[in-house]
């Protein structure tokens, strides 16, 4: 009778991405602390493929010179947390303070 009533409900999907890991596993054992407490069961936090953006650069300003280059990288994490619809707890992961490096969307799922 339970399961029958949780397919009904439907479930939000929360997604966090940044460059940094530290932060996100912060927000990401925020969010499982929350839902242990009251009581809900979660799938995740699963972890996502991680985007390599890189860029290489010529170290001399003028082009000419030594062929030398500069190689940046950047890493994004990507995390996925799945959990069925309970208004207090959406409640209060949307209140916790989010650094300004991650993004966080949490999106209704059928």
């Amino acid at each position: 009778m339970l399961l029958i009533f949780y397919l009904k409900m439907g479930k939000a999907r929360i997604k966090l991405a940044s460059p940094n890991i530290e932060y996100l596993n912060e927000i990401c054992s925020t969010i499982k602390n929350i839902a242990s407490s009251s009581g809900v069961v979660i799938r995740g936090p699963m972890p996502l493929p991680t985007k390599h953006l890189k860029i290489t650069t010529r170290k001399s300003p003028c082009g000419s010179g030594k062929a030398s280059f500069d190689r940046f990288e950047m890493r994004v994490h990507k995390r996925i947390v799945d959990l069925p619809l309970d208004d207090r707890v959406l409640h209060s992961i949307m209140r916790i303070p989010v650094p300004k490096e991650v993004n966080i969307q949490i999106e209704i799922v059928d």
